[in-house]
């Protein structure tokens, strides 16, 4: 027990470096970090802001090129090498799965029904996640057992309906990359947008790789009461092929942000394919959201979080600027948000 009190006193002492009194955006990031995890950072133009520490029991400020896992990021870039496979003929967006990829959605499903851009928009009805897959004698699964596992679980709704996030549905997604390309799926993001863009520090696991590259950002599950501070780190504790092209990859805040203007800056697919990818359903496109901001317009991009302890946010607008956040544990709903950070950051 005293050393659990020594333990929690430390990580107590662990906080943000004061912030200057005309500095909004480090006074709403310090904030957040007061709710999120054991530390938080925003990189933007005007350079990298933090609070709290990177590891518990010292005083690691999280930097720009600290690795973590960016979770539902990995969606942007699974869509992007589709929008990629559009710009040349190879896939159709609405036309059914099945076409591509025949007796795979089944079940409580159809896949004669449910089209490539409902898998991309999260309006498929397909269940959010996997529960029951079997892993692999080596612990990692394959994309096809993770679909199949799910093609018995029970519809969120009808296809087209209404928006309804689904995991499995970019798994179904990266089934297809697959199927159209005969390569693994993490290989081909890898050959078609983390190469060409030069983004020397993002990258897709291979089954079975847990570590991230140096230096990283520890992942942490637990929570707070009161004051104190309760943290179990994560950064290494689940198998990454389990979410594979739904949330395995990892990247740093600056290697995320160049990605992201990259993209919106017209570098990555065609004109007409990054139109359909801001074509929006309630706000939400193809792996792409429509944010609006306070001092007018909107930003597009997306978060992320994954049980490693890393949630994450990157916003980009169409003249340049941009802002990536990250916290280093799962952290939803706190007040401000991790978009009112994003927000502060494009704004302030």
């Amino acid at each position: 027990m005293k050393r659990l009190v020594t333990i929690v006193c430390a990580i107590m002492l662990v906080g943000a470096a004061p912030a200057r009194a005309d500095d909004a955006v480090q006074t709403v990031l310090d904030r957040y970090q007061a709710q999120a995890g054991p530390g938080a950072a925003v990189h933007s133009a005007s350079g990298t802001r933090t609070a709290g520490t990177g590891k518990i029991n010292e005083q690691r400020p999280i930097t720009a090129a600290d690795h973590f896992r960016i979770g539902s990021q990995t969606k942007t870039f699974t869509a992007s090498v589709v929008l990629q496979l559009v710009d040349e003929g190879r896939v159709e967006l609405d036309v059914p799965i099945s076409r591509y990829l025949p007796g795979v959605v089944t079940g409580n499903y159809n896949g004669d029904v449910i089209t490539v851009r409902q898998l991309l928009q999260h309006t498929s009805g397909l269940v959010r996640d996997v529960r029951d897959a079997r892993a692999n004698p080596d612990g990692t699964f394959t994309l096809a057992e993770l679909v199949r596992s799910a093609m018995d679980e029970p519809a969120q709704s009808a296809p087209g309906a209404v928006l309804n996030y689904s995991n499995v549905g970019y798994l179904v997604i990266g089934m297809l990359i697959e199927k159209i390309t005969g390569k693994r799926a993490g290989d081909v993001i890898t050959e078609r947008i983390i190469r060409p863009l030069g983004l020397t520090e993002t990258e897709f696991p291979a089954p079975g790789s847990r570590a991230l590259k140096s230096p990283f950002l520890n992942g942490y599950i637990g929570g707070r009461l009161g004051p104190f501070f309760f943290w179990t780190e994560a950064t290494t504790a689940i198998e990454l092929s389990f979410w594979s092209t739904a949330g395995a990859m990892s990247s740093t805040l600056d290697d995320i942000q160049r990605f992201y203007r990259a993209l919106i800056g017209g570098r990555v697919v065609s004109p007409a394919a990054l139109a359909e990818m801001r074509r929006t359903f309630n706000s939400y496109g193809l792996a792409l959201a429509q944010v609006p901001l306070t001092c007018g317009g909107v930003a597009w991009g997306h978060n992320g979080a994954l049980p490693t302890g890393h949630h994450s946010l990157t916003l980009v607008t169409d003249d340049g600027r941009y802002a990536s956040v990250v916290t280093n544990t799962n952290a939803p709903g706190t007040s401000p948000s991790i978009v009112a950070v994003a927000d502060k950051a494009i704004c302030g």
